[in-house]
């Protein structure tokens, strides 16, 4: 009765808690329960939506656990693939995936190459060809990349509406215009410290990916209000990041106003801007959450007021520290302009 109860137990009961309990750890842990016993490994392997993501970040020999992982039939409905940080992963593993040819991987929706400094144009284009119908691709911070790996990626993948091509800084106009005519549905653009840009490739991503939600500019002091103007077109703009635009004046703030959707708008360092752009903001943008004007030299207290009209219960962070110009900037005068403020530095 005893052995029937307990096999009864590991058939039934067990792959029930297994159900409940796996999707809530971690994904090494979950691996590490697969050999304590057959009944654990077959409980969880039946549980496809456990191996919808594989997460090799900031993982040694992530190359090899890459090509191990996805020889595993348990993979074969993989959405998300993060290898942000893996270390001994380079251009041979993905040419090995495409090489091996039963590997196609139809479903992965998001991809996460974040500092993978060993990858290049070609590894680029090797990774790209396995998933047709990925969604997001972020490629932060490989320096060593180029406009080759924007064509490789607009020719596989048809379907990205987000792209992260933070830090990379050998991508020039070309790659750009590339993003513009082939994602203009894109919602979510990172260019942070893509310095070979120019105002002219700014403009036709603006002009045609007019479906923008989040747009990153951050530490891109080359622009000039010829582009910034035209951001005033995104309608769906929530998100944008401004940090170091020393070329934005209050016209181009004047024309950014008309995006009333926004909730985070980071101006730091924005240093020809006055109070004239920051009120036409506060009139225009009546949502925002999140406002950094640290370091504007040319605001004042009357900024503040226009701001206190519009947005004081919707502000949970303002930044105003080094804006001299302000004088009740202390968090005591802040809170009984804006009561929802709970959050006084953005930058450090």
């Amino acid at each position: 009765m005893a052995a029937a109860a307990d096999e009864a137990w590991c058939r039934e009961t067990f792959p029930q808690v297994m159900e409940l309990v796996s999707p809530r750890l971690p994904q090494r842990d979950t691996c590490a329960l697969l050999s304590i016993s057959p009944w654990c490994h077959r409980a969880l392997t039946a549980n496809p939506k456990l191996w919808e993501v594989l997460d090799l970040h900031e993982m040694k020999k992530a190359g090899e656990r890459l090509i191990s992982a996805l020889s595993l039939a348990r993979y074969c409905h993989l959405k998300v693939l993060n290898l942000e940080f893996a270390q001994d992963i380079d251009d041979c593993h993905f040419l090995h995936l495409k090489e091996m040819g039963a590997i196609l991987l139809e479903e992965l929706k998001f991809l996460n190459l974040n500092a993978c400094q060993r990858i290049s144009d070609k590894g680029i284009e090797a990774v790209t060809s396995l998933c047709p119908n990925l969604r997001a691709l972020s490629i932060y911070w490989i320096v060593g990349l180029t406009d080759a790996s924007i064509e490789h990626t607009v020719k596989n993948c048809k379907k990205i509406i987000d792209l992260n091509l933070s830090g990379c800084k050998n991508i020039s106009d070309r790659g750009i215009h590339l993003v513009a005519d082939n994602y203009q549905g894109l919602q979510k653009l990172d260019i942070t410290r893509c310095i070979k840009l120019t105002d002219e490739a700014l403009q036709e991503v603006l002009q045609k990916c007019s479906a923008l939600e989040s747009l990153n500019l951050y530490a891109l002091s080359s622009f000039t209000d010829k582009a910034y103007t035209k951001i005033g077109n995104l309608t769906r703009l929530t998100f944008l990041d401004l940090c170091g635009a020393q070329n934005l004046t209050d016209d181009g703030l004047t024309c950014i106003s008309r995006c009333g959707s926004l909730t985070y708008l980071n101006l730091t360092w924005c240093v020809r801007v006055t109070d004239v752009g920051v009120v036409a903001i506060a009139q225009g943008c009546r949502s925002l959450e999140l406002l950094s004007l640290f370091g504007i030299l040319g605001v004042t207290n009357t900024c503040l007021e226009a701001l206190s009209k519009s947005c004081s219960n919707s502000l949970t962070t303002l930044d105003v520290n080094g804006c001299t110009g302000i004088k009740r900037r202390s968090s005591t005068d802040l809170i009984q302009m804006f009561p929802f403020l709970s959050c006084f530095k953005v930058h450090s």
